[in-house]
């Protein structure tokens, strides 16, 4: 499960898609780019157990923007 979740545009025009991601998981702070696409970049070297537990964690991720970003327009 993600916690403290962080997120910022890239750019000072918030209308340009981008965003900067911060969270920790199962104990590691995790940083990466959410890029328009709904792609992630990560920026550190996050460990997870297995491809599924990533995969679900970027689906948390995409719903977080989901919500925060383009449901609050």
């Amino acid at each position: 499960m993600i916690q403290h979740f962080h997120f910022q545009p890239m750019f000072e025009n918030k209308q340009l898609p981008g965003w900067t991601i911060s969270f920790t998981y199962e104990g590691q702070r995790i940083s990466g780019i959410y890029h328009k696409t709904g792609s992630i970049e990560w920026t550190s070297e996050p460990h997870f157990h297995s491809e599924e537990a990533e995969q679900a964690v970027k689906k948390q991720i995409h719903e977080l923007l989901l919500y925060h970003v383009y449901d609050e327009q």
